[in-house]
C-alpha cells in the first residue's frame, strides 16, 4: 500500500530513542521530510548521523518543557521544509512515583508539550493538503494500572485533548488521533530498567499479556505512520491501542 506520504513534512519530538526514533524512521522510509528534537546535545547529532543515509532528516536541541523553544523550533523547522503536514507528540517525562514533582513533571512535559505543540504548528497545518497530528498516550491513560497517578493521568489528559481537537479542527480538515502503546521493551527504555531492578515487576507485566512478551518501537512506529497518511482519511478522534491485547476494558 501506498501511503502517500513521500515528500510530506513531518516533525517529531523526542526522536533519538525508543517509540520517537522508531517514529523518525519509519517515516523517513516512506519518503517524508523529518524533524525531530531531544533534550541531549550527544543524542540529537548520534540520531541524525545515525539516519541521514535513510532520509532528508533534521534533527535539533530542544526542551519540550520550555513553550517558546517549542514555538521556535516549529515555526523554524516551517520555514526550512516549506512547510508541515504532521506533527507527532511522543514525549514523556516517565514520572511514575506519586510525588509533588512528578506530578508538576508529567502535566508539564507529557501534557503541555503536546498542547504548546499543537498550538505552535497549527497556523502551518491549516495550509497543509491533509494535515495530520498525532499524540503518543498509553495504555495506562486508558485503564487503572501500576502507572495510574501523574503518569496515567496526563496520559489520559492527552487522550481527552486530542479527542476534542478532532472535533475541533475537522471543518479545517485537520485529522487528530492518539495511539496508545502497551508495554513496549527496547535497550535503554524503562522496562529494560525494570527488567534489571525489579525483575519481579517485569516478568508480572510480561505475563499479563496475552502474546506472552512487550511490543517493540517498530510495532508502535507502523500504525502512527498509517494514520498520519492521506489514506487514513477518514480516521479522526481515535484512540488506537497497540498493546497485544494486554488491555481488556472495551472502547465505546
Amino acid at each position: 500500500m501506498d501511503l502517500q506520504l513521500s515528500g510530506t513534512r513531518v516533525l517529531v519530538t523526542g526522536g533519538t530513542r525508543g517509540i520517537g526514533r522508531a517514529i523518525v524512521e519509519a517515516f523517513l522510509d516512506e519518503g517524508a521530510t523529518v524533524g525531530f528534537c531531544a533534550r541531549n546535545a550527544d543524542a540529537v547529532s548520534a540520531t541524525q548521523d545515525a539516519l541521514s543515509q535513510r532520509g532528508a532528516v533534521t534533527g535539533t536541541v530542544v526542551d519540550v518543557g520550555d513553550g517558546d523553544a517549542i514555538a521556535a523550533w516549529v515555526d523554524r523547522s516551517a520555514a526550512s521544509f516549506g512547510g508541515l503536514d504532521t506533527v507527532v507528540a511522543s514525549v514523556s517525562a516517565l514520572a511514575i512515583p506519586d510525588t509533588e514533582e512528578n506530578w508538576l513533571a508529567s502535566l508539564n512535559v507529557d501534557l503541555m508539550h503536546t498542547v504548546r505543540l499543537v498550538r505552535a504548528a497549527l497556523p502551518h497545518l491549516e495550509q497543509a493538503p491533509a494535515p495530520s497530528i498525532i499524540a503518543i498516550s498509553s495504555v495506562s491513560g486508558r485503564e487503572s494500572d501500576f502507572a495510574s497517578g501523574p503518569y496515567g493521568t496526563a496520559k489520559t489528559a492527552i487522550i481527552g485533548y486530542i479527542n476534542g481537537l478532532a472535533m475541533q479542527l475537522a471543518e479545517k480538515g485537520i485529522r487528530a488521533n492518539t495511539v496508545s502503546p502497551g508495554n513496549t521493551y527496547f535497550e535503554g527504555g524503562v522496562w529494560a530498567s525494570i527488567e534489571s531492578g525489579d525483575p519481579d515487576l517485569y516478568r508480572t507485566a510480561v505475563d499479563l499479556n496475552p502474546t506472552g512478551h512487550m511490543g517493540t518501537p517498530q510495532e508502535v512506529a507502523a500504525p502512527v505512520v498509517f494514520l498520519a497518511s492521506p489514506v487514513a482519511s477518514r480516521i479522526s478522534g481515535t484512540n488506537l491501542v497497540v498493546d497485544g491485547a494486554l488491555t481488556r476494558g472495551v472502547q465505546v
